[in-house]
């Protein structure tokens, strides 16, 4: 299979509200990492870890509205790489190391979705302030 030219990507922005906003931006982000030559396995890793990320928009932010941004990224000593943004205007998350800890949950979740993404994807960096909101930036590298 072909892989496209990542420079030839815009970014994709989608609005997060509702389920069927979830499963839109699982489908744009797997659609993006099949065309960037992403094997089935990584597209899977990358779908869950956007799910996840964006269902918590939904069950967490002010209103449960956010954004996702799905954008192709140059290729670098790591390889071609995709980089998915979501953001919202929620309350923010009081501690950014705990939220990371397996199991530990602020509502009736299982405590996996932040550590999971974590797991699924090559990096994670997590911007949070009390009462402004959270922007969760995940990147993978397709070697």
């Amino acid at each position: 299979m072909s892989t496209a030219d990542p420079e030839s990507f815009g970014e994709t922005r989608l609005p997060i509200a509702t389920d069927d906003d979830i499963v839109a931006a699982r489908g744009a982000a797997r659609e993006v990492a099949k065309v960037l030559g992403f094997g089935a396995v990584d597209q899977s890793r990358i779908a869950t870890a956007v799910s996840e990320l964006t269902r918590n928009v939904i069950r967490y932010a002010t209103d449960g509205r956010g954004t996702v941004a799905i954008r192709a990224l140059a290729p670098t000593e790591r390889g071609t790489g995709m980089e998915i943004v979501v953001s919202d205007d929620g309350p923010g998350i009081a501690d950014v190391t705990q939220a990371l800890a397996e199991g530990f949950t602020s509502g009736s979740g299982l405590g996996m979705g932040l550590p999971g993404t974590k797991r699924l994807m090559d990096e994670l960096t997590i911007d949070s302030a009390l009462g402004q909101g959270t922007t969760v930036t995940i990147r993978k590298w397709h070697r």
